[in-house]
């Protein structure tokens, strides 16, 4: 599965027309501002994690936002396609930003960056763990991906609903193996070049799941608590997992362990239509796309055999 071109229009002007109820005017783009509002509601700022750094990175609240592209990194190659499609807005999952830079110059990547957002009129807005921990965040979409049923946060927000914080625990509907567990996961995600590694018993059942979009092994403690049967997350580095699999009770929880970037991409068709939907109910017409930009860093893989 690759990283698909997905288009969402907000065009409640055209919704109303179809309907036959139109009042014949036609919907106008918001402004940065109006769709800083938006994002507030959908993801807010409060759910982010001490720390992090989210919000606005680059941008006018009183430019007007016609074209919004969604993408996991803001990577040169993202801000290009961003420039190339005409947006004025690019969200990203992760921060440009997140430690602090004493210059912008076009002399490093960060700076190049910097310059090209403000050259070319794309603002850039950041929504981190703020997109993990919300309701319909990075875990929710990559729990309902896999169908998992009476979900509830590993770690609940500080700040939120008891339904919101960070990763997600569920049940599959039926009892399944591992190995068949780890294809589904592998048949959902976008192909990069890391795939998705296993520990555990392939013919091992499980049906009680915990996952963590992005880098979770700092929930390993989180999920042995919560009696997950396996773990789903990404970056999961040797000495905790080595660890986790010592201290496994009856071999669990089983670990996956996927590529970052596809454990996150999943989101962002579903925040795009979020967003589509909030600014559409609110009169504004407005495109937005999801990058087909392949950010993940790898580019091939050696496996034994």
């Amino acid at each position: 599965m690759e990283p698909e071109n997905t288009d969402v229009s907000a065009t409640q002007a055209e919704e109303n027309d179809a309907a036959g109820n139109g009042s014949g005017e036609a919907a106008e783009a918001p402004t940065l501002g109006t769709v800083l509002l938006a994002v507030e509601e959908l993801w807010p700022e409060s759910l982010a994690e001490d720390w992090d750094e989210v919000g606005l990175v680059a941008g006018h609240p009183s430019a007007p936002v016609g074209k919004i592209l969604f993408a996991v990194d803001p990577t040169l190659e993202v801000i290009e396609e961003a420039i190339e499609f005409g947006a004025e807005l690019l969200i990203t999952h992760h921060p440009l930003l997140l430690k602090g830079v004493t210059s912008v110059a076009a002399t490093t990547a960060k700076g190049r960056a910097i310059h090209r957002l403000i050259e070319s009129g794309t603002g850039l807005l950041t929504v981190h763990t703020n997109g993990d921990s919300a309701v319909g965040g990075v875990s929710d979409v990559l729990a309902d991906a896999l169908g998992l049923q009476n979900v509830e946060p590993l770690t609940q927000a500080a700040n939120g609903l008891p339904e919101e914080g960070i990763g997600r625990v569920g049940d599959l509907d039926d009892v399944v193996t591992l190995g068949d567990f780890a294809a589904r996961v592998f048949g959902i995600l976008p192909s990069v070049a890391g795939g998705v590694r296993v520990s555990g018993d392939r013919d091992g059942l499980v049906r009680r799941v915990a996952v963590c979009g992005g880098a979770g092994d700092s929930l390993l403690g989180e999920v042995r608590a919560s009696n997950a049967d396996v773990f789903l997350t990404a970056d999961l580095r040797h000495h905790p997992a080595s660890e986790a699999r010592e201290a496994a009770v009856n071999d669990r929880p089983y670990l996956i362990d996927v590529s970052h970037f596809a454990s996150e991409w999943l989101w962002l068709p579903a925040a795009a239509e979020a967003l589509g939907n909030v600014l559409s109910d609110q009169g504004h017409d407005v495109e937005i796309r999801v990058s087909t930009t392949n950010s993940d860093p790898w580019d091939f893989i050696l496996t034994p055999g």
